[in-house]
């Protein structure tokens, strides 16, 4: 059997606000209840598994590889909110997008801090 990421927990001040913003910027299904957790199911069978955290969270970051057309529906989604966001991971250059590599990138954060990106291929 190949080595596979199944899942990761991510600590949310509120699980349901960050699982729902989570499904709703990147076109997701609702998050599925299992246990204490939330799950959003991502296209390769990987679950972000967001639970509600005890205390502060620490910040993280994850990355999500879409196409052009799910870019587009979630960039859209971002500005709807009037979400900031940035083409670079240092937050140096708001309001852009980054095709440095021939692809289209944005990072934004949600409703607990985590840092999102989701990019295209270049």
């Amino acid at each position: 059997m190949a080595i596979q990421l199944n899942h990761t927990i991510v600590f949310s001040h509120d699980k349901k606000v960050s699982a729902d913003f989570l499904c709703e910027i990147l076109g997701r299904p609702p998050a599925e209840p299992f246990g204490p957790f939330l799950g959003v199911r991502l296209d390769n069978d990987v679950t972000l598994d967001f639970m509600d955290a005890e205390g502060d969270v620490a910040l993280q970051h994850y990355a999500f590889l879409v196409s052009d057309a799910e870019f587009d529906q979630g960039f859209a989604r971002v500005r709807a909110r009037n979400l900031t966001y940035w083409a670079d991971p240092y937050r140096r250059r708001p309001g852009e997008v980054n095709t440095d590599d021939g692809g289209r990138r944005i990072y934004f954060e949600d409703p607990s801090k985590h840092f999102l990106e989701i990019f295209t291929k270049g």
